[in-house]
């Protein structure tokens, strides 16, 4: 097996991986940063900061961003080709930005902002269907890229919940209790996303975990 890096998109962080596949055949979950380790912020701080972008406070708005974009970009990459993520997350926060208004619960912004985005990418996809383009996903020529490009395609055909999940946690490298947090899932939900999401995965990429 082959050491490498891969970058998952555009301004993403490249980060080192001996191989997605190699991780799940192991039982590991690589830790796989989008951005600068965060403190993690408290659910209460975080409505705070909604409320104060309802009110037009663009600090905040940047709180709330940081807080919620690795949530946006694994609920499109679940959805959409990995080229055109970054630009769709920023459309997404665009959108939540204008339509904070309608949002009634402060606390529940997770799943809101999650079905704006998982709505963006309805309307991607349906756009795309009329347009003459390449194919979703274009590996370069590095055997770990292939791999892990591979590897998100099983990801891509697995059930919502569990694609999200995974992908929030093996991508986006968030611990179950951000991804309770962000999403607005149980803890447990979370953790049986997972445990079936993996095992789904690995029987997909027919891998057997001992």
């Amino acid at each position: 097996m082959v050491d490498g890096v891969v970058n998952i998109g555009p301004g993403r962080a490249v980060f080192p991986v001996t191989s997605m596949e190699h991780a799940v055949e192991l039982g590991c979950i690589p830790h796989v940063l989008t951005a600068l380790p965060r403190p993690a912020a408290e659910p209460s701080v975080l409505a705070d900061s909604v409320r104060a972008v309802a009110r037009g406070d663009q600090d905040a708005f940047a709180r709330v961003y940081t807080a919620y974009v690795r949530l946006v970009h694994a609920v499109l990459l679940a959805r959409v080709p990995r080229r055109d993520v970054d630009d769709l997350v920023q459309e997404v926060f665009i959108a939540a930005y204008r339509r904070i208004s309608e949002l009634r619960d402060p606390a529940a912004f997770g799943g809101w902002i999650s079905a704006i985005a998982r709505n963006r990418a309805v309307d991607y996809l349906r756009q795309a269907r009329d347009q003459v383009a390449l194919p979703d996903e274009l590996p370069g020529g590095d055997p770990i890229e292939a791999e892990t490009l591979a590897v998100l395609d099983v990801i891509r055909k697995l059930p919502d919940a569990y694609r999200e999940t995974l992908l929030m946690r093996l991508v986006e490298g968030m611990t179950g209790a951000e991804i309770a947090e962000r999403s607005g899932l149980t803890p447990a939900s979370v953790r049986v996303n997972l445990h079936r999401g993996m095992k789904l995965l690995r029987e997909h990429l027919g891998l057997r975990h001992e």
